[in-house]
């Protein structure tokens, strides 16, 4: 590439490098496959539609302190219960004077603390499991499958109610309690994966080269099964944030006066008739993320599913 080259040319260049057939490297193909699935994921507007949500998501949980204009603690009898767009409360006050715009922002901190920590716990639970049970087989398989399915058996909700109501109160135990009631669909999917290539060629290969079971499944199974966990994942985030408020609704969530959405639709239920946005706004809150969620999945299963067509 010439030092003399025009900024056109130099893109044209770098876009011929991350479009070939041909990678000169291993990292090459990584960064090449990278931007080819980019380019796709970027040809569909919902999927961009919902990462730009979480995105916007993201920068007001990052920047609550700054963006939210007053204190989402603070309480002013005087004024509470205020309607949209009164002086100083743009989205109104709840009934205990506290700015509910505040709230909303702050709330987004803990939506985003339950799906980050679930998202780390849940899928890495479900792909040891499913992974190991379907490279073991046998008795081991068995053993795993059916504990899998008792977890299957009871809804997701009534599951982790059951949990909370055993572990106590609060947003880490809720946290728990949705980690423990949303791995299954993740083993099952592991291990759907793992019986598909446990007997290929290359697996083969690598035991003629001595590696144990253990290092076979984290080096060469673990990351043929990681585009369809995440998939799984962002698809689930939906489901784990309602499971989140629903746990919050009923005051075995975060606690008050934590700012969660769930407990502040439940605050605002009284007086949904005659003040709505008390409830509805926080509801409407939950509704933007999860669609968010549900769009960036659709969008990632188009780009990363390997079994589909259009692909």
């Amino acid at each position: 590439m010439s030092i003399f080259s025009t900024p056109h040319e130099n893109h044209s260049s770098w876009r011929r490098w991350l479009l070939t057939d041909t990678p000169t490297s291993r990292n090459h193909a990584r960064v090449a496959s990278f931007y080819q699935g980019w380019l796709s994921f970027k040809s569909n507007p919902m999927a961009m539609f919902g990462l730009l949500i979480l995105v916007f998501l993201a920068f007001v949980a990052i920047f609550a302190p700054i963006l939210a204009p007053h204190d989402p603690f603070t309480q002013d009898l005087s004024n509470r219960l205020a309607p949209l767009a009164s002086e100083g409360h743009f989205l109104g006050t709840d009934s205990l004077g506290r700015d509910i715009l505040s709230r909303l922002i702050y709330g987004a901190r803990i939506t985003l603390y339950i799906v980050l920590l679930v998202a780390l716990i849940a899928p890495v639970a479900g792909l040891f499991v499913g992974t190991v049970a379907g490279y073991t087989g046998g008795w081991v398989d068995a053993i795993l499958m059916r504990i899998t399915d008792i977890f299957l058996a009871f809804p997701r909700l009534v599951l982790a109610l059951a949990f909370v109501a055993a572990l106590g109160a609060g947003i880490e135990n809720a946290v728990i309690a949705i980690s423990l009631t949303a791995w299954p669909p993740y083993a099952r999917i592991a291990r759907a994966e793992t019986l598909t290539i446990r007997n290929s060629d290359y697996i083969s290969a690598v035991k003629l080269q001595g590696a144990g079971p253990l290092r076979i499944i984290m080096r060469h199974i673990w990351p043929l099964c990681i585009s369809s966990l995440i998939v799984r994942v962002t698809l689930d985030m939906a489901g784990i944030i309602l499971a989140a408020a629903g746990l919050g609704f009923l005051g075995l969530g975060a606690q008050p006066p934590s700012p969660e959405w769930g407990a502040m639709i439940s605050e605002g239920r009284k007086f949904i008739l005659d003040h709505w946005w008390v409830a509805t706004i926080p509801g409407l809150a939950i509704f933007m993320v999860s669609l968010a969620f549900n769009l960036l999945g659709d969008g990632l299963r188009d780009v990363l599913d390997p079994k589909d067509s259009g692909s």
